[in-house]
């Protein structure tokens, strides 16, 4: 156990997080913005990054009347030079970055015959090469200090045969990237890990109905509904030092969705 455990302190305490990703697309919470707040409350500065710099400063607000420190940086996470002006952001105002969350993320539906190619490279871009130009421009300041730790959300969509092809694709392509790059960037210090999300309901599938949202629900063996909270306390403890021992690894926080035999809770 670490010593900032042992003394009671806020498990990110002192540190330096951007969590990309951090505004919801709608009414509600997403994971970006339950990772944000909850980075926040363990006592990280925030670097909240959406491409709607609106959304990232409701997110900001939400942190800052809790009485947290969060700042607001609008950027095209699929686009290296945003990636580098976002970390830039984060060291001009604090001096480093210690904690990246990569939460950007689209969905995509459609089966194998239904996928265009400008859908699946759209997928691939936002869901999977952000990961590589975040990681990149974030990855070489924690280098440079030896130490540093890196989450990336994937999906069970990865893990399990289904029909949204380029979804699942570029999410299994997420844990491909994470272990990659854990034996690469070990050496040097900086951890990656990737976190795979089942059902939980956030405004990006809200738009399923009620119907849906119930059969999601049902679908798991705990059978009750997960939320943005629960994936941003897995990103909570993989970001902080009691994850110290861990890298290359996939979290997976899906009410045991996948040791059943069902898909419904994807749908």
């Amino acid at each position: 156990m670490s010593d900032s455990v042992q003394s009671g302190r806020p498990r990110l305490d002192g540190k330096v997080a951007i969590v990309t990703g951090a505004g919801s697309r709608g009414p509600g919470l997403g994971n970006g913005k339950a990772a944000a707040i909850l980075f926040a409350r363990e006592g990280a500065r925030v670097l909240c990054v959406d491409q709607a710099k609106e959304r990232a400063e409701e997110t900001v607000g939400l942190i800052r009347d809790e009485g947290g420190t969060a700042e607001s940086f609008a950027a095209d996470v699929t686009r290296a030079p945003d990636c580098a002006a976002m970390v830039e952001d984060a060291v001009g105002r604090w001096g480093t970055v210690d904690v990246l969350h990569n939460n950007v993320g689209i969905e995509s539906r459609k089966d194998l015959f239904e996928t265009t190619e400008a859908e699946w490279n759209q997928v691939l871009q936002v869901d999977l090469t952000s990961m590589l130009l975040a990681t990149q421009a974030a990855g070489r300041v924690m280098v440079e200090r030896g130490r540093g730790s890196i989450v990336c959300v994937s999906s069970i969509a990865a893990m399990r045969g289904h029909g949204r092809t380029a979804y699942a694709t570029a999410k299994a392509g997420v844990i491909g990237f994470v272990r990659s790059v854990a034996v690469q960037l070990g050496p040097q210090g900086v951890r990656i890990n990737a976190i795979a999300p089942g059902p939980v309901w956030t405004p990006m599938v809200q738009d399923l109905g009620p119907e849906a949202r119930e059969r999601r629900r049902q679908s798991s063996p705990l059978g009750t509904e997960g939320t943005g909270w629960d994936v941003a306390w897995g990103a909570v403890y993989l970001a902080s030092d009691e994850a110290r021992w861990v890298t290359g690894q996939t979290l997976v926080i899906d009410a045991g969705l996948t040791l059943t035999s069902s898909n419904a809770g994807l749908r």
